[in-house]
């Protein structure tokens, strides 16, 4: 008997290799991702702005990046000592005006050149519950703790979000047309929002990102959020808050995505890097002991091979 429903994928053209260069935004499952590529050392960069969750933050991030949008003063703000934007995560926050201006203006510079180079953008997206400033009337990226009664908390509907995607991929692919754009929602839960709430936002997410996704146009859909509800349906495969997916998820997740996404001819090449992080990892008994001393010769020739065959950098 077949206690599972497993979801059958199959793979991608044009899929990732050594050269390829990605780019994920979006929300913290993205991180996850992100952590498993950066370990076997593919070109990676991840998150500019820090996690952002809705659709209307990301496209916000990416118009500002290829417009080079230039923030000031009046894009920012001080509450409990710190200084803060609406538009980025706690992540670029910072003591001083001068600092956190320098960190979005840096975000932005290193964002456009990503998305000039990118061969594949990753973009997971959390929810469809947005948060409007109210005396900006604008949709913001986080809150930063600010009292709730200065926003008013919208659902987006499937047309917004329909439209919010399609400019995200008309303004990407106009920067850069040979990129290929990987649309996956956050298997994540937002149950703050309630049970019958979180399940109509991802129901409005998942509707726009069918009707914006074609292969033709270089655009995909990676189920992430199908993979944790319907495969792995089971809360042994959630952290202790039965929320968050916990590491065998996130690694059954991440199989899945390397076996649509990752090009067959690079598993030797990670199988290397894994040789070699298990190999940083340890930790030995004596340091100064002969054999230590020899094991980490040979990692640094492991290393040094790696390099000069393929450029990565550990």
């Amino acid at each position: 008997m077949n206690f599972r429903t497993n979801i059958k994928l199959n793979k991608e053209h044009n899929q990732i290799d050594y050269n390829s260069k990605l780019l994920l935004i979006g929300s913290c499952f993205s991180e996850n991702i992100y952590k498993k590529l950066d370990y076997y050392k593919f070109q990676t960069f991840s998150n500019p702005f820090g996690i952002l969750f809705n659709p209307i933050a990301i496209e916000n991030l990416i118009t500002n990046a290829i417009n080079e949008r230039v923030y000031s003063e009046k894009d920012v703000f001080n509450l409990n000592e710190r200084w803060h934007c609406f538009y980025a995560h706690s992540d670029l926050s910072a003591t001083s005006e001068e600092e956190i201006l320098k960190n979005l203006n840096t975000a932005i510079t290193s964002t456009k050149k990503q998305l000039a180079t990118t061969t594949h953008l990753v973009i997971t997206l959390g929810t469809a519950r947005v948060y409007r400033h109210i005396e900006s009337d604008s949709i913001v990226g986080n809150c930063h703790k600010v009292p709730q009664k200065k926003f008013l908390q919208e659902l987006l509907t499937v047309e917004e979000i329909i439209a919010s995607l399609e400019n995200i991929i008309t303004l990407v692919q106009a920067e850069n047309p040979s990129i290929k754009i990987i649309f996956t929602v956050s298997p994540v839960r937002h149950l703050k929002d309630g049970f019958v709430e979180n399940t109509v936002s991802k129901a409005h997410l998942i509707s726009a990102i069918n009707k914006v996704t074609d292969k033709r146009n270089s655009t995909f859909y990676f189920p992430s959020y199908e993979i944790m509800l319907d495969d792995l349906r089971d809360y042994r495969f959630y952290n202790e808050d039965m929320v968050h997916p916990n590491e065998l998820a996130i690694n059954y997740i991440w199989e899945q995505f390397k076996n649509v996404w990752v090009n067959e001819n690079t598993t030797s090449i990670m199988n290397e890097v894994e040789t070699i992080q298990k190999g940083l990892a340890h930790k030995p008994f004596n340091t100064s002991s002969k054999q230590h001393q020899l094991f980490l010769e040979k990692l640094e020739q492991k290393i040094d091979n790696l390099k000069n065959q393929h450029q990565i950098i550990f």
